[in-house]
């Protein structure tokens, strides 16, 4: 079969055409394309809150158990079961009856005493100026006068008297002695309450604010301490410790606390002194007995080292490492950490500055296995595409691509050169 001179010129540069269009979707080649790639981050000392994590419970800044003062039967419940309740506000109402006739019978025997006294005190103002003139013996001037005080102190038992009938019948309004919030009633309407037993009727808390209480160790007390007094930490004040609550799904709660006191005493059964924190409360989302954790910002080191908490490792016996890049080498070295700031670790040992931590890329490595690195960016990924990773020894530069819209000059060439051949 025969072709004709512009039929192999016409197929050659086709083909031409063909093979830079399949070049330029092809992707670009890389350095070293066996060799795997990690993304690094490089370590640099940051100043940086000290942190520790403790668990904690929490409590009800005021805890009010409404009891019943008198005895009798509880006529009317006044509250909604879990609402707020304001100071002085109704909650229960017992029969009142009794109590009103007691204070009405009191009211009457004062009465009366406050008659006598007056007669006996007209008596003995009637005696005084007859005695000096012996119109009435002495004897009976000194009676006159004891009547009269016998009389002025049984107007003042009365008056006790009436004063106890009256708060015996305030008793059967019983008020909240705080603002907070009730939980069930725990007597119902026709029940019996009993002054002598002091039946408790409801529970009243102040949730808001609301304390934390909390406890950490003798030991990492006294570590702390040794820093401080070596000047390795600075020490942040009592007015100016913060603590945050993380509730038990592991969320932080929005409000800061701060840190009331720290207890001078250790508990001898688990060696933790205890500590509270006063926490702002205003929707209600932290409850007393609820479980939380609190992380307690207790100083501040200038020279911290903290690498993302991706990058951490657990060896076979489940002590921690990091994977450290060196001479374009994997060295995987042991370290400890101390608390965990904003997805970072604080590392305490085994790490210095101006070291590079691998973060990504994991899979593919083992110690002393060559790599090839790029910088790691915090929002999850290596570097932006277009960026250059770290120069491998060895490595050669690739060749650029060809650019768009470029003349194809060797094929067209090419092409010219086999038709006239043909």
């Amino acid at each position: 079969m025969r072709f004709s001179p512009k039929r192999v010129s016409g197929l050659a540069f086709s083909g031409g055409v063909l093979a830079l269009i399949l070049a330029g979707c092809g992707e670009k080649p890389q350095m070293n394309p066996g060799m795997p790639q990690v993304s690094v981050v490089t370590i640099q000392p940051q100043r940086a809150p000290i942190v520790s994590e403790l668990p904690g419970r929490v409590d009800a800044v005021r805890d009010a158990q409404i009891r019943s003062r008198v005895t009798g039967i509880v006529q009317k419940i006044t509250f909604e079961q879990g609402g707020d309740v304001k100071e002085n506000q109704l909650l229960f109402k017992i029969d009142p009856a009794p109590y009103k006739a007691a204070y009405d019978q009191a009211t009457a025997q004062l009465k009366q005493a406050q008659a006598n006294l007056f007669s006996a005190k007209l008596l003995a103002d009637r005696y005084a100026p007859l005695v000096k003139a012996n119109a009435v013996s002495k004897q009976e001037y000194d009676n006159a006068v004891a009547s009269y005080r016998q009389a002025d102190a049984s107007v003042a038992a009365a008056k006790a008297a009436q004063d106890n009938a009256a708060i015996n019948l305030g008793y059967t309004d019983v008020t909240s002695p705080i603002t907070g919030r009730i939980g069930k009633p725990l007597v119902t309407e026709g029940a019996l309450v009993e002054a002598t037993s002091a039946t408790q009727m409801a529970i009243v808390q102040q949730l808001d604010p609301i304390y934390v209480d909390f406890t950490q160790s003798t030991a990492e007390l006294a570590s702390l301490r040794r820093a401080f007094a070596s000047g390795q930490l600075q020490q942040v004040g009592k007015d100016t410790a913060r603590a945050t609550i993380v509730l038990e799904d592991g969320t932080e709660y929005g409000q800061p606390g701060k840190l009331l006191f720290t207890g001078i005493t250790v508990d001898p059964s688990t060696g933790q002194v205890n500590l509270r924190a006063e926490v702002p409360n205003p929707d209600g989302i932290l409850l007393p007995g609820m479980y939380v954790r609190v992380r307690l910002e207790q100083g501040v080191d200038d020279k911290a080292l903290m690498v993302p908490q991706q990058a951490l490792q657990r060896t076979a016996d489940g002590m921690q490492s990091l994977m450290l890049v060196k001479d374009n080498k994997i060295e995987q070295v042991p370290v400890t950490t101390g608390g965990a700031i904003k997805n970072e670790w604080v590392v305490t040992s085994g790490l210095k500055a101006g070291d590079v931590v691998v973060v990504e890329g994991f899979q593919k490595i083992r110690p002393g296995a060559p790599v090839q690195v790029s910088q790691w960016t915090k929002k999850g990924g290596a570097a932006a595409p277009g960026a250059q990773p770290a120069a491998q020894p060895g490595a050669k530069p690739a060749e650029p691509a060809p650019q768009p819209g470029a003349k194809p000059a060797e094929p067209a060439q090419q092409d010219k050169a086999a038709g006239q051949k043909s």
